[in-house]
């Protein structure tokens, strides 16, 4: 791995600072929640600095540059043109997609999903009153694709989609022929799909990431939070070129106050999308190594765990149906055995149950260790079961 200009091997302690990743359970090394033990980018914690020299932390409202910021952005890395009125503010992904379930479905509904996936579109959906339906997606010689008979088969049962892209947790990035086969049968069947791209920048080096491209029954769900390990400021946008459709969403959002903006959330995003792209750039190639790190230490050291190739993200989908046992099972006895959290696969749906998630962003200390507590629970626990 080539030298880097920016740090992403010193290990920062964040216990004791009401971390939902490191305070909210008693492990002593959580590799589950999203978000990165990296600093953040220089630019970005340099105006963070600035605003709060400020001493007045009132209402905040959404300028025109921060929109500004997003169109730029996907304009040149992804050839995506988008329009100021076709964009609404959120404060997060989630509380956006909260909204679109309640605004555009009804009490009852079931809404699909592709499983396995990100286990709060699970709850986001029972919440509110709707009913999951899942495509399954298929799983053969070590990688997953799209089960379309079966979703074009159920697509006609429901009002809405969500789709994950990149796929949390497979890592998946869908081609441009999976999503335009996706926007056809949405098409088809009157449904509206709700795209979450909130992984879209964390690809490998040199790989393309693929959005979906604009149409009257898509919205796309954006964020920089992942990118740049800022979801603590809490900020997203909604993107729709369908107009009355946007509306819906604002006024839904409007009701459910999540369209107000932090008084940081500007400064931090400008920063990210208009200052910090080599930052990114040179995370990704970290990333990239700490994959390579994973792969090499489980073919050599602990070969009875398969590692499911990716494109993107930095949670790593872990075959561990080889040992036969349940992942709540096994992701507890980790826990207990050896302090390491990594998320259990059955969360993420039913055709998870054979799989672990790990979360590699971290210092390469923190990876290693990690890597040794897993074969040192996975022999322990093998031991036991004989």
């Amino acid at each position: 791995m080539k030298n880097t200009e920016y740090d992403f091997q010193t290990v920062i302690e964040r216990k004791n600072t009401n971390c939902l990743k490191w305070d909210l359970f008693d492990d002593d090394l959580p590799m589950w929640v999203a978000d990165m033990d990296f600093r953040v980018a220089p630019a970005i914690e340099n105006a963070i600095m600035q605003r709060a020299n400020h001493p007045i932390y009132g209402y905040t409202v959404v300028p025109d540059e921060l929109f500004e910021a997003y169109i730029n952005w996907w304009d040149r890395r992804y050839g995506l043109k988008m329009q100021r009125e076709d964009m609404a503010y959120s404060i997060g992904v989630m509380p956006s997609i909260s909204s679109m379930i309640r605004c555009l479905t009804d009490v009852g509904d079931e809404i699909l999903i592709q499983t396995p996936v990100y286990h709060v579109f699970f709850y986001v959906i029972e919440d509110n009153n709707r009913k999951v339906l899942e495509n399954q997606l298929i799983y053969e010689n070590g990688e997953y694709r799209i089960d379309f008979e079966d979703l074009d088969e159920k697509l006609s049962k429901v009002k809405m989609m969500i789709l994950c892209n990149p796929h949390n947790p497979v890592g998946k990035i869908w081609s441009e022929g999976d999503l335009d086969h996706i926007g056809r049968l949405c098409k088809k069947h009157d449904v509206i799909l709700i795209s979450d791209e909130i992984h879209c920048d964390l690809t490998d080096p040199g790989v393309k990431y693929n959005p979906f491209k604009a149409r009257d029954n898509v919205v796309r769900c954006l964020s920089p939070s992942k990118s740049f390990n800022i979801a603590g400021f809490q900020s997203s946008i909604v993107h729709a070129t369908n107009r009355e459709l946007l509306e819906k969403i604002k006024n839904q959002m409007h009701i459910d106050n999540s369209s107000s903006c932090n008084v940081f959330a500007t400064a931090a995003v400008m920063a990210a999308y208009d200052e910090s792209e080599e930052w990114l750039e040179e995370l990704k190639d970290v990333l990239y190594e700490n994959k390579r790190i994973v792969k090499e230490y489980l073919e050599s050291e602990l070969p009875i765990i398969k590692l499911v190739e990716s494109d993107a993200t930095y949670l790593l989908w872990l075959d561990c149906s080889a040992l036969n046992v349940p992942s709540k099972v096994l992701s507890g006895f980790l826990r207990n055995n050896q302090g390491l959290f990594l998320s259990a696969g059955i969360d993420f749906g039913k055709n998870g149950d054979n799989f672990l998630r790990m979360n590699i962003a971290c210092p390469q200390e923190l990876l290693r260790d990690g890597l040794g507590r897993l074969k040192a629970g996975i022999t322990a626990l093998t031991i036991i079961k004989k």
